[in-house]
């Protein structure tokens, strides 16, 4: 029953960061420097006893000045793990999410953990932990990072007074069966049950980065976002969603909602062209479709980041591509030129990177595509293949997230996962468009 148990997860996942299911109680190597590790900023902790000492994944990494004139920058990552104890019965689906916590960096390469964390968390080094307040809460068992924001400054300054908005999933102990996730019958599916993949996505605050707090959502769970179920009374409001454009939106039966991507168009409404961006917040997001079981990326928008109202699906996979068996897990960045003088001005359009799995392989590779709306996108192919034979991301690269350097360069956060399901945090580096990236060496490696 645990081999069947296994490979029906697999068929849900695809690869173990994300992923397929090995005992919870698995050691992974230590993935100690090598030539093919090279470009590998965040491991899991060597404490066993550590939040994050079996899995690590979703980086979410801001660069910081204190103030415009401070020419000395600071990187912070969130990203989240999890520990053999989180899921020690082996009911949970078999990702890196559990609780979320903290590192910094000077250059961006080079990262401390947060040792302390909140102190009202249960594990030292957490931000954001289990819900332990609301045993009705939609985040009780598992929770992962979507991303970070800090709306009350511009992007690129941390001014005094602003507030941390960290957008997050969360599944709970409730039990669906996982038949309902397979694109295929599978005898006895039905009647095996899986806890914590009924998830949804809720928004927490902060004022140091740090300590973060629920902020409770319309949803009796808690969470500012759950997958639409037309069966659902609290979700009958929803039949009548009218588009900006006043025709009907038709909505898309879902099985969770899960890796929020939260993106702010700073342009003032009244000089927001036809065409492009109308809303203030649009979130971007991973899902199941029910009566598909694709995995696509929806849309929703927003006027204040708190409540939000869904759009439909905004990138779902494409037959003969290298997406063709699921599209998730993105990251939203707007168009930039870098200048003469050195500096990044903001152009018309947005990028997205996103996670598509190909059915040739099960594996996941970064992916590119674009949009002037924030809602039709382009796609434009692969950006970050897997790694070559022996390398610590073999099996599998995603989530991944961007930053622009002060060199006019992008440097692109990632999840990689390696043969034995050991995961890390890797970087890569785009010096021009955002179509194709390197791998950044981080390590220096001397010949024996």
């Amino acid at each position: 029953m645990k081999f069947s148990y296994s490979l029906l997860l697999s068929a849900i996942f695809g690869c173990e960061a994300w992923s397929n299911s090995p005992s919870p109680r698995k050691t992974f190597s230590s993935l100690k420097s090598s030539l093919n590790d090279s470009n590998v900023v965040l491991r899991p902790s060597e404490n066993p006893e550590a939040f994050d000492s079996q899995k690590i994944g979703a980086a979410r990494v801001h660069r910081y000045a204190r103030d415009a004139g401070d020419s000395e920058a600071e990187f912070i990552m969130w990203y989240h793990g999890r520990n053999t104890d989180l899921d020690s019965d082996n009911k949970l689906p078999p990702l890196s999410t559990g609780r979320i916590g903290r590192a910094t960096s000077r250059n961006g390469l080079h990262w401390e953990r947060e040792e302390v964390g909140s102190a009202s968390e249960d594990v030292v080094g957490v931000s954001l932990g289990l819900n332990k307040e609301s045993w009705w809460g939609f985040d009780t068992a598992h929770v992962g990072l979507g991303q970070v924001l800090l709306p009350m400054s511009t992007p690129a300054i941390m001014t005094d007074g602003g507030v941390y908005l960290m957008y997050y999933m969360g599944g709970s102990f409730e039990e669906t069966s996982i038949g309902q996730y397979l694109d295929k019958e599978v005898k006895g599916a039905e009647e095996m049950t899986i806890q914590g993949m009924n998830m949804k996505i809720g928004v927490a605050l902060s004022q140091d980065g740090v300590a973060f707090g629920r902020v409770e959502g319309d949803d009796p769970s808690g969470a500012i976002m759950a997958p639409y179920n037309k069966d659902d009374p609290n979700m009958k409001e929803m039949l009548a969603l009218r588009d900006e454009d006043g025709s009907k939106v038709d909505l898309e039966e879902e099985l969770y909602c899960a890796w929020p991507e939260v993106a702010i168009n700073f342009v003032p409404a009244k000089e927001r062209e036809k065409g492009t961006a109308q809303r203030n917040f649009y979130m971007l997001y991973s899902t199941m479709l029910k009566a598909t079981r694709e995995k696509a990326i929806g849309v929703a928008v927003s006027e204040d980041g708190f409540k939000w109202d869904k759009r439909g699906i905004a990138l779902r996979p494409d037959a003969d591509s290298m997406d063709d068996d699921g599209c998730a897990r993105c990251s939203v960045v707007q168009k930039a030129l870098f200048t003469e003088d050195k500096k990044w001005e903001t152009a018309d359009g947005w990028y997205m990177l996103y996670e598509g799995v190909s059915s040739v392989d099960g594996k996941h590779r970064v992916m590119a595509a674009e949009s002037d709306d924030l809602r039709k996108w382009t796609k434009l192919g692969v950006v970050l293949d897997v790694g070559d034979e022996g390398s610590w991301d073999l099996d599998g690269v995603g989530a991944p997230h961007l930053v622009r350097l002060d060199d006019g360069s992008t440097r692109m956060y990632y999840t990689g996962q390696s043969a034995d399901g050991s995961t890390a945090i890797g970087v890569a580096i785009c010096k021009d468009e955002l179509t194709k990236f390197t791998r950044e060496q981080v390590t220096v490696a001397f010949s024996e």
